[in-house]
């Protein structure tokens, strides 16, 4: 389980705390979101839980034990809603086996596969990606790492219709045997599927109406 105590954020920037006593308990097989408006401080809620940056206040714990950056940047694998800006490889095959010393061949293929990109070159130049198909390539990477908690900002935005409902499946799968977070400004993208939902708004997170519809 994936908790936050009294989590407080106020960067030197802004005239309020963007995070101010927040409070979150997150399990796997449970996937949830947060959704807000620009400026709300949903990436930087993001980026607090997987180590890029440290809270003011408060504290991030796994099964019960507080973590710093560190020990989170190794927990959490976070997809950012422009990937593509964050890609380091030159390649496909460069940027899965970024931080890999051994890679099987057959293990990239399955998490290729698993993703939806079976068959993709692996000396395709990122860049020259779909943008479904970066999403898809940010969330290979991560699944090689298979981290316990998968974080995603906006997974949706601007993609179209069609391969908006192909992420939105894949992300239903990952969520299976994980801690899955996604913020959004689209939260209704996430009905029937999503376990819990809150809104961040004035540095605090009131839950939203619930969004699963199945029984």
């Amino acid at each position: 389980m994936l908790e936050l105590r009294s989590l407080r954020y106020h960067p030197s920037t802004t005239p309020a705390a963007l995070l101010d006593g927040v409070e979150l308990r997150l399990e796997p097989g449970r996937p949830a979101l947060v959704a807000g408006q620009s400026g709300s401080g949903k990436t930087t809620l993001l980026e607090l839980i997987c180590g890029l940056a440290d809270p003011d206040g408060g504290s991030i714990l796994w099964e019960g034990q507080a973590l710093n950056a560190r020990q989170r940047r190794g927990l959490c694998g976070l997809v950012f809603q422009f990937p593509e800006r964050h890609f380091l490889g030159l390649t496909v095959g460069q940027e899965l086996k970024l931080g890999q010393r051994r890679l099987p061949a057959e293990r990239v293929e399955q998490v290729l596969t698993r993703v939806g990109l079976q068959g993709l070159s692996l000396q395709q130049q990122p860049e020259r990606l779909s943008g479904g198909q970066q999403r898809r390539l940010a969330l290979a990477v991560q699944l090689l790492r298979d981290p316990p908690v998968l974080l995603l900002d906006e997974p949706t935005a601007g993609l179209d219709w069609s391969v908006r409902e192909e992420v939105l499946q894949l992300l239903q799968q990952l969520a299976r045997d994980r801690v899955l977070l996604v913020v959004t400004h689209e939260p209704e993208l996430f009905k029937g599927w999503v376990e819990e939902g809150w809104r961040l708004q004035g540095g605090a997170l009131q839950p939203l109406p619930r969004l699963r519809t199945m029984p």
